[in-house]
């Protein structure tokens, strides 16, 4: 079994005012060059704080207004042909960030999760179209045709790479839309990440009903109900070499001055039965390897010999990343979907649920790999980088307690 070494390293800062910056090693540089001259300035990226980059503003706002019109009519919330559940929210998040992708750097391509196949055969074109037209940068220009045009520039078949590797943007629209579905409560995401050269170097996502005590309040059993129910939300950013950072998301809607970024770490656990653990919330703990060695409890105050505190978390799979990246969870365990080719069975997952995730938690000081103990490859698709290719799953740790999972996870269960 192939383990990684553990890293001590943080991170280092890079800090002006309230802008938090990236600098690009010289090679990463030359990939970057000629790209998109927005793309680039004296070397260094300036982050979502100033809306350059990202336009983190753009896509939550944009969502929290897609979101009203989502909930004034249940046929808007559709299912696609494998089961999953699509919205107006999907489409309109995924157009206007391509749009606005677009605008700022035309030379680099996206890989989202949706296109307007399964869109154009309902009734709802024109509802996504109403809702890009209103929070469109450009809305003289937005038209059906173009709405259409900017979905499916992330979408199957948009574009091929080759087995080079490739500079590109990975957009999730909506991760937890099952979630998002059921209502206040979901801890869905908006995420979008940079890919240049193979490697992860920019990340943010939005979860708007993120609240810190959320996490308190679940483990220690006490329900928010009526008057006491309000979250504030989050922005998570990240950047290659120079960590992850947070913001409230209500602080970032309605507060004009130049806002304090917070800087996330992992937390410090490193003794295993201390430690927090999250699941996916389709997956039982039941189902995953290290059940054999302990017994999960959702409340802390019942906390026995032999058991682990698992926190409770709905939706999808990046809020997980947010937790373990801002020292909420220690560890998360995803068991990766399996498909037959040849009769050998393989893992897989979409490249959209995990990019962002993975770069938040390596910045804030954690560590992402597969049971086996290998690094995610982005390039293992190499037509599409639609689909990752992990080994039995996905383990996301604080990295101090990595290396002991893995060697749980082999030795409790064979690896896909």
């Amino acid at each position: 079994m192939k383990k990684f070494a553990d890293r001590k390293r943080r991170p280092t800062d890079y800090r002006v005012g309230d802008m938090v910056m990236v600098k690009f090693n010289p090679r990463q540089f030359k990939a970057l060059r000629g790209m998109h001259q927005n793309l680039i300035r004296n070397k260094t990226l300036v982050s979502v704080s100033n809306a350059r980059i990202f336009r983190a503003n753009v896509i939550v706002i944009a969502f929290e207004h897609v979101k009203s019109s989502l909930f004034s009519n249940d046929d808007r919330i559709l299912e696609k042909n494998d089961q999953t559940p699509v919205t107006i929210a999907d489409f309109g998040v995924q157009a206007l960030v391509s749009l606005e992708m677009n605008r700022l750097f035309p030379s680099i391509p996206l890989v989202a999760e949706e296109d307007s196949s399964f869109l154009r055969s309902t009734n709802l074109v024109g509802s996504v179209v109403d809702v890009v037209v209103n929070k469109a940068t450009l809305r003289d220009e937005v038209t059906e045709d173009s709405v259409l045009k900017a979905i499916d520039r992330g979408g199957k078949d948009a574009c091929t790479f080759g087995p080079k590797q490739a500079t590109y943007w990975v957009l999730d629209p909506i991760d937890g839309t099952r979630g998002f579905v059921k209502g206040v409560e979901a801890l869905y995401v908006v995420a979008l990440a940079l890919v240049v050269e193979g490697q992860i170097v920019l990340g943010v996502m939005g979860c708007p009903n993120w609240d810190e005590d959320y996490f308190v309040n679940r483990a220690t059993g006490v329900q928010e109900t009526g008057s006491n129910f309000s979250r504030s939300g989050m922005i998570m950013v990240s950047h290659l070499g120079c960590g992850t950072w947070k913001q409230r998301l209500s602080d970032m809607l309605t507060i004009k001055l130049p806002q304090s970024w917070t800087r996330c770490y992992v937390d410090g656990c490193q003794v295993l039965k201390e430690a927090r653990f999250c699941t996916p919330e389709s997956q039982k703990w039941e189902s995953l390897p290290l059940s054999s060695s302990f017994n999960a409890k959702t409340n802390s105050e019942k906390i026995e010999k032999g058991d682990i505190l698992l926190v409770p978390a709905c939706c999808g799979s990046l809020c997980k990343y947010m937790m373990v990246a801002s020292g909420r969870a220690s560890v998360f365990i995803l068991r990766a979907t399996t498909r037959t080719v040849m009769k050998k069975i393989y893992g897989y997952a979409p490249a959209w649920d995990h990019a962002v995730g993975i770069i938040c938690v390596h910045e804030a000081g954690g560590m992402v790999t597969d049971w086996e103990g290998s690094s995610i490859d982005f390039a293992a698709d190499q037509i599409e980088r639609r689909t990752i290719f992990p080994s039995g799953g996905f383990l996301v740790s604080n990295c101090s307690l990595h290396n002991e999972i893995l060697g749980l996870i082999s030795s409790n269960s064979p690896i896909i």
